[in-house]
């Protein structure tokens, strides 16, 4: 067995609780805004934060919400989210967090999966949410901000609980997320308290966190990444957060001119803003250290464009909701275009031919193992998913197709299952996106596979233009250019925009459902 062993120090396995150690973070800046509404500039302190997270948690224990309950919520981004995520854990439930552009149906499914006995919500989502309860477990419906006939956040408060409701660190399911689905239905993943912990610290020494970083939260804070690397990380490592509803572009320049922010948080479609738009020259960002991107795979063009634009670090990382979620960050110190880092503390790896199943020796791809104390508990009531995901050891599979270099760097090359395989040669879109958004008319794009019954499929790309704009012949003679014979595009489709999830994972079942 080949395991690739992290170069980083290990983290302490700490006994506390996600909320104990957030409020670790807090305790010794009780002055401190921490939490900051981009829209309406309302701000939360730290002691303020405490004091509301404690008094929530009360509440929701005397209306029985609390130990042993499953609360979800469905809203945007806010201050107010995250002291609910907190509350629920402070009395030792669980909380699942639902993306807030779902529709009835999609809540329906999972607050039935989730057995969730209260949702809390906002106004302009309420009439999805009350449809969504439906036949669920929910048993009453609580609005962030006042509406007419219901229940408020604020009157949900009650005595404050001063410590800790008992928990097991190690085996309750604090949060639980929901995989993205690309098959099937989405799927529950349990996370522990350990779990999120252990992922805080290794992303605190991993990243070089520094005490005082403010950022703009548009990550949804439904997802993993904005959970973690955002209302965990800057609230727990002091920093500060600046709330946004939704990714406005102007608004997340403002908010990181104003606050002099150190560092952005962001994904792949957000970076290819920041490399080409113009509105981007209009802002001083010269407080701008280190752009981190996840979520999805960054190529080495799309990274040198935006470390030259703003002339700083573009650092990539990796992870997935079943690891809490990073497994891979690149220090700022040692950056390298197209790497997705190396591996965080308390962490090993290993790269498995999905065929043969043998260990793969440096610079030969694989699929992506990882094993850590931030590997999940397991996918809630689906154990063949468990199984068919967790390997004997306690290695996570991840699906995803990597290298590591002889210098230890980790690189996706791409999803397993996304993987175009032309006249017997495997393609991978991640690639060809990469190379496609090198071109300066070209603003976004998405490849995937056709069906074709010579070849067996042949990579098709979906683009999104700029004016002016190339033609369907000039881009496939960038490519050809480019990459290898086999890896050629076959068919241009011009589109308005590339469908993703909220973490900014292409949508490729939409695509395919476009071909004609």
């Amino acid at each position: 067995m080949t395991v690739y062993k992290t170069a980083l120090k290990d983290v302490p396995l700490t006994n506390q609780s996600i909320t104990e150690r957030v409020f670790e973070g807090l305790v010794g800046r009780p002055d401190e805004v921490v939490l900051t509404d981009g829209l309406t500039g309302t701000t939360i302190t730290a002691s303020e934060f405490l004091d509301r997270v404690k008094r929530l948690a009360g509440g929701l224990t005397a209306k029985g919400f609390g130990k042993g309950q499953t609360v979800a919520v469905i809203a945007p981004n806010s201050p107010e989210y995250c002291v609910i995520f907190h509350a629920v854990a402070w009395a030792g439930g669980t909380i699942t967090t639902l993306n807030p552009t779902y529709t009835a149906s999609e809540i329906m499914h999972q607050l039935n999966d989730s057995e969730a006995e209260l949702l809390i919500t906002v106004p302009a989502i309420l009439e999805a949410a009350q449809a969504g309860i439906a036949g669920t477990k929910v048993r009453e419906i609580v609005t962030i901000e006042p509406a007419d006939g219901m229940v408020s956040l604020e009157d949900l408060m009650g005595e404050p609980i001063s410590e800790q409701v008992p928990v097991n660190i190690e085996t309750h399911s604090v949060v639980l997320p929901y995989s993205s689905g690309t098959t099937g239905l989405p799927k529950g993943v349990r996370l522990s308290h350990r779990n999120l912990v252990v992922n805080v610290d290794q992303c605190c020494l991993g990243t070089g966190f520094r005490p005082g970083e403010v950022a703009a939260a548009f990550l949804p804070f439904f997802h993993i990444y904005g959970m973690t690397a955002l209302m965990n990380i800057h609230l727990g490592c002091g920093g500060a957060l600046v709330t946004m509803p939704r990714f406005d572009l102007e608004l997340f320049l403002r908010i990181s001119q104003d606050h002099k922010a150190r560092r952005m948080w962001v994904v792949p479609p957000v970076a290819l803003a920041l490399a080409k738009h113009p509105i981007v020259d209009q802002f001083d960002l010269s407080s701008i250290e280190e752009i981190f991107c996840g979520a999805a795979p960054m190529g080495a063009e799309l990274s040198d464009a935006v470390a030259s634009r703003l002339d700083c670090v573009v650092a990539q990382g990796y992870g997935m909701t079943e690891l809490s979620p990073v497994s891979h960050v690149t220090p700022s110190s040692a950056p390298r275009a197209g790497a997705s880092g190396f591996a965080v503390s308390n962490t090993d790896c290993r790269i498995v031919d999905p065929d043969s199943g043998k260990d793969q020796p440096p610079g030969q791809t694989g699929e992506l193992w990882i094993k850590g104390p931030q590997v999940m508990l397991g996918y809630l009531n689906n154990d063949a998913a468990t199984q068919g995901t967790m390997a004997p050891g306690g290695w996570l599979k991840t699906g995803d197709i990597a290298l590591i270099d002889t210098d230890g760097y980790m690189f996706i090359v791409d999803r397993l299952k996304e993987l175009i395989k032309y006249k017997g040669f495997q393609v991978a879109p991640a690639e060809l996106e990469a190379t496609l958004v090198g071109h300066a008319g070209i603003t976004d794009a998405a490849v995937i596979g056709q069906p074709d019954e010579e070849a067996g499929e042949l990579p098709i790309a979906f683009v999104v233009v700029a004016d002016p704009a190339p033609t369907e012949d000039e881009i496939k003679a960038f490519i050809k250019d480019t990459l290898s014979t086999y890896k050629q595009l076959h068919r241009v489709i011009f589109v308005d925009q590339i469908p993703k999830s909220a973490s900014g994972k292409i949508l490729r079942r939409v695509l395919r459902d476009q071909i004609s």
